[in-house]
């Protein structure tokens, strides 16, 4: 049996585990489902709250503007998502849900999302709340570098 890695080491082999798993199943769900796991979230978070301009969209699901500008455009050209003009701010666009989209917004077998949810659940509670804590931190510290 090979020795324990120190608690630091071992949490960020965790860390990266979950990383290589999001992208593993997100390969997935675009082969077996149409989509990957950040178009699906894109989708979910503007189903929920319609009318979110691109920039408002990427402060919510943390993900770069650029990449966020990526997703937005492969959606819009597949017909899943629709930009109109700002009628205020005609220079931002505003991002809703084509009829279509529905279909890639319920919840499914086989997502990332199913798999958060599966594991939130068996976890608890406050053993949720305790991982939030740390990972929130850990996100923040990341970040600032």
């Amino acid at each position: 049996m090979a020795p324990a890695l120190d608690p630091v080491l071992d949490f960020m082999r965790l860390l990266w585990s979950i990383e290589h798993g999001l992208q593993r199943l997100s390969k997935r769900m675009e082969a077996e489902l149409g989509i990957t796991g950040p178009q699906r979230l894109v989708l979910r978070v503007v189903g929920q709250r319609p009318n979110l301009s691109a920039s408002e969209l990427a402060h919510i699901v943390r993900l770069h503007p650029s990449t966020i500008t990526g997703i937005v455009q492969r959606l819009v050209a597949r017909g899943l998502l629709e930009r109109t003009r700002d009628p205020i701010d005609t220079r931002r666009a505003r991002l809703r849900l084509k009829p279509q989209a529905r279909v890639h917004t319920r919840m499914s077998r086989g997502t990332v999302e199913k798999a958060v949810i599966e594991a939130l659940e068996n976890a608890g509670t406050v053993n949720v709340r305790a991982a939030r804590k740390v990972l929130t931190e850990i996100a923040q510290r990341l970040n600032e570098l």
